[in-house]
């Protein structure tokens, strides 16, 4: 469609005589472009000159710019060598024109200009490196048999506007240019990056030189690593390794634009993939704010953009309310939780800031703001720039360039200036909080003085860096920290974790970044020590508390298996799979932790979230460990495996410091032995398959480990082998073992592996149950176990909810007994109970004694252990634990409490002692 057709706006003619000139020299003009051509030239000289020289060329291509632009760069790949400079600088003229006649008519929207000027920037360059990396292969002076298609493994990376799709009008381009080393024999990598070199400043001098009929681009070359002593041209290696020892925020900025734009584009892709970690941290990165911040100060302090807004000579792109500043804000937020959200890592401003709208990083209406603004200021910078094609980004200094411009733009005068400086306004506003906090005031309260002295001493404050962002945040801090219900120990448990941080530049941006996050910190300070302990170590967790899902509902246990298979699929190798899993893990855990404390869910609630968090890692990872140990050893060999849940993960809760109870089945089905490249025998190979779980899950590694896994359960306890088989586990069960051991068999649970061998052990187990449970030795079997126990580990005084009589152990003793005695599948404390009732083996007041025990100390238990990772001392416990154990179970104060504990447990033990006691036959009361 011809820009006549789509014509909305067109300049006003600043100097009338120009405009008449360019009218006269297009031959058939359009009546209707009329005004388009004469407002063009009578605003710029260098337009004018442009559509005089190109009088010929010009009506074709007004008739169908599309087709006009499609046509010059399709014919680019074919101009030969020698004939590439006068070629592409007829092409760039033409490319300005056209480009500058559909912005100025409305023809095209800002998106299509920038995005057509950056497709010339991309054909140009591919041209010259394809031509020159060809001479020098044609030469015979770059090594080995290589291919002038791909510029012989050379790409070069088009960074800023021009990677973004967004070059101005008349922008420079910033280029790095890379050559791929793999592709030659070591003794010929200096001889290959000799030629690279020579094809990179040649055409470097093809596009920036300036000759008859102008120049292609201003080509700048320093973004390249440590320019100042580094060749235009380096191989990737060199490059990877600068960036993973010495790279900087602002080198992290400017890769989220790169993109391969010419040349060997696959070789660019792959060195970019291997950027990834550099750019993309695994943790929300709010240092990045400051770093930004600093950069932006620094270009100020260059360029003397300080101080308060002024018109005259303002910097469109750099200065106060400019284009950089909504770049930076983009870019920055990017950063912080790009590595978290791959969805965030895209090129273009307006894309970076739809898709932090869509992640809730940015208000949509901020985002819908700043675009709008960004879109503005680039038509500005435009017209700046078209008036003589000067990489200009400076307003006038003077009225008549002020006219000049507000004709360019078909405005007045005034409105323009009154435009100008609202958009410049709002957009230092919307941008300047986020950049630059405003300083705290000072802490004036000598309460907490001395603690607060000895914080400069800790390792999370050695960095100058640190304590600066820390001073900030010291009176917020101690504020809430007075408002706690006991300021003291508040303050007291605060240092502890504080003591414990290994680093605080991160965690101290997240918090200034996020004040929600100090009280969230305080109230754990507060509350948990325990928990509070944990985030010493594990900081990294609170990226989940802003990442937008924290306080979303439980997913289950297959929304959790699923989102750990996202995560694992993101990671190329075993080792960084287990850490993502310990990454993920931890990240989860807290979030249970959090809503238990805050009151969003129960010790029910958390008991069983943290089961079915336990479920889905050894579900999520049993594939992965599978599949790494059968590239070693071969397949699974026969039917393959199951692991099986025991004890309070197979009755799905567990406590915030539970370990995992697990045993391994599996069925060899004939097999003797696996078929890999290191085959092992069955029995050996399913032994070390099960020791590669309990490693997966327990090893220590850079984020710790994911649970102290206890295979004791397991026929024959210690001295059994780790993974059972099938048939021998049926034999053991059924022949020689112990009433223990069926008392744990009535709560195994399938976690992982063949679903086809999980339904085989439970149809086992439960017939099994019903026959073993009527066992004229059952009851008194278990009664001597509870003496045992009771024998073996004494409780650790009256507050103690797990040891001793009618407590948590001994009532999911009792529980178990239930189950067994009554044949039943169930494997919860409660379901059993009621098991034992509907049996008539229990009456309902029984049940009810013994499962009101187990309830309020499982509440004691799992509050407890999510304080302090112990048993419950109200003493140093600390005025907001005790309030939280309170409000768990409802007491009013902990000596009600301690006398309904003693209760209870008297109760169930009453009930417990006379049931197992009596050796009562099925059926009596």
């Amino acid at each position: 469609m011809s820009i006549a057709a789509r014509l909305t706006r067109c300049p006003d003619p600043y100097e009338p005589d120009r405009g008449a000139d360019a009218i006269a020299a297009v031959p058939g003009l359009d009546a209707a472009l009329v005004p388009l051509i004469r407002g063009t030239a009578g605003c710029s000289p260098y337009l004018a000159g442009l559509i005089a020289s190109e009088a010929e060329w010009l009506p074709g291509a007004l008739d169908d710019p599309e087709g006009a632009v499609a046509a010059l760069l399709a014919g680019i790949p074919g101009i030969a060598l020698d004939q590439l400079p006068v070629a592409l600088r007829q092409a760039k003229r033409r490319i300005a024109l056209i480009a500058a006649l559909a912005d100025l008519g409305g023809a095209w929207p800002l998106e299509m200009v920038t995005q057509v000027l950056t497709d010339f920037a991309d054909a140009a360059v591919h041209a010259c490196l394809v031509a020159l990396v060809g001479a020098e292969i044609a030469r015979g002076k770059l090594p080995g048999d290589q291919d002038a298609a791909t510029a012989g493994g050379m790409t070069a990376l088009a960074m800023g506007k021009m990677g973004a799709g967004e070059l101005n009008y008349s922008s420079d381009i910033d280029l790095i240019c890379l050559f791929d080393e793999t592709r030659f024999d070591p003794e010929d990598y200096h001889d290959a990056r000799a030629a690279f070199i020579r094809a990179t400043r040649r055409m470097a001098a093809i596009l920036s030189d300036v000759a008859a009929g102008g120049y292609v681009f201003r080509t700048d070359l320093r973004l390249r690593p440590d320019a100042s002593v580094t060749p235009v041209c380096l191989s990737m290696e060199a490059a990877e390794r600068y960036y993973e020892s010495v790279g900087r925020t602002w080198e992290r900025a400017a890769y989220i634009k790169a993109r391969p734009c010419a040349g060997d584009i696959a070789a660019g892709e792959g060195f970019l993939k291997t950027l990834r970690p550099f750019v993309w941290r695994k943790h929300l990165d709010f240092a990045a704010i400051q770093d930004a911040h600093d950069m932006r100060l620094r270009i100020r302090d260059h360029k003397g953009l300080h101080g308060p807004l002024v018109l005259e000579g303002h910097n469109m792109k750099l200065g106060r309310g400019g284009i950089r500043e909504i770049e930076f804000f983009t870019q920055t937020r990017q950063l912080i939780a790009g590595g978290r959200d791959p969805s965030l890592r895209v090129r273009g401003t307006r894309d970076g800031l739809q898709r932090l709208a869509d992640a809730d990083w940015v208000p949509q209406d901020a985002a819908d703001t700043l675009y709008d603004h960004y879109r503005f200021h680039r038509e500005v910078e435009h017209r700046l720039q078209m008036v003589g094609d000067a990489q200009t980004h400076h307003l006038p200094n003077d009225a008549a360039g002020f006219d000049r411009l507000a004709a360019f733009m078909g405005r007045d005068v005034a409105g323009l200036r009154r435009e100008l400086s609202e958009r410049l306004e709002e957009v230092h506003d919307l941008t300047e909080g986020f950049f630059a906090p405003e300083p705290a005031a000072p802490v004036t309260s000598d309460w907490g003085r001395d603690v607060v002295a000895r914080w400069h001493s800790y390792p999370a404050l050695r960095s100058s860096r640190a304590t600066e962002i820390f001073e900030r945040l010291i009176p917020t801090i101690m504020e809430r920290l007075q408002d706690a219900a006991r300021p003291d120990e508040a303050l007291s448990q605060f240092d502890g974790f504080l003591a414990g941080l290994p680093a605080g530049v991160q965690l101290f941006s997240l918090f200034e970044a996020n004040p929600q996050l100090t009280q969230l910190i305080v109230d754990i300070a507060a509350t948990a020590p325990a928990l509070a302990q944990y985030l010493s170590r594990n900081s990294g967790v609170l990226d989940a508390v802003i990442g937008g899902t924290f306080f979303d509902p439980w997913p289950g246990v297959t929304g959790l298996v699923e989102g750990l298979a996202g995560v694992l699929a993101t990671s190329d190798d075993y080792e960084t799979q287990l850490i993502a899993a310990r990454r993920w893990t931890k990240e989860w855990h807290f979030r249970i932790g959090v809503h238990h404390l805050r009151g969003l869910i129960d010790a029910d609630v958390s008991g069983r979230q943290y089961a079915e968090l336990a479920e889905a890692v050894v579900a999520g990872l049993w594939p992965v460990i599978v599949a790494e140990f059968a590239r070693k050893h071969g397949d699974l060999p026969g039917r393959g495996a199951v692991v099986l849940g025991m004890g309070s993960l197979g009755a799905a809760r567990l406590n915030a410091v539970s370990d995992l109870d697990l045993i391994v089945i599996y069925d060899a089905d004939g097999v003797e032995a696996s078929d890999g490249r290191r085959p092992l025998a069955t029995r050996a190979y399913y032994s070390r398959l099960t020791q590669a779980l309990v490693t997966a899950l327990s090893a220590p590694m850079a984020e710790g480990r994911l649970y102290e896994v206890d295979m004791r359960l397991r026929p024959s306890g210690r001295q059994g082998p780790v993974a059972t088989s099938l048939g021998a586990f049926r034999e053991y069960q059924q022949n020689e073992a112990w009433t223990w051991e069926h008392l744990a068999l009535t709560r195994a649970r399938a976690l992982a592996g063949s679903a086809e061998i999980a339904d085989e052990i439970e149809a086992f187990r439960v017939p099994l149950l019903t026959e073993k449970g009527q066992g004229a030795s059952v009851l008194s079997d278990v009664a001597e176990m509870r003496a045992r126990i009771a024998g073996a580990k004494p409780p650790q005084g009256g507050w103690d909810a797990k040891i001793g009589p009618g407590r948590l152990q001994d009532t999911e003793l009792f529980s178990q007994a239930c189950a067994l005695r009554t044949g039943n599948a169930a494997r919860d404390a409660p379901a059993q109970l009621a098991a034992g009732v509907a049996d008539g083996w229990l009456s309902d007041a029984d049940a009810r004694a013994v499962g009101h025990a187990a309830g309020l100390l499982w509440r004691v238990q799992a509050a407890s252990r999510l304080l302090t990772g112990s048993s419950l001392d109200p003493d140093a416990l600390g005025e907001g634990g005790r309030r939280f154990v309170l409000r768990e179970t409802g007491f009013e104060d902990m000596d009600a409490l301690s006398d309904a504990m003693v209760a209870a447990a008297t109760a169930a033990d009453e009930v417990i002692s006379r049931k197992l006691g009596t050796g009562d036959a099925k059926g009596s009361a």
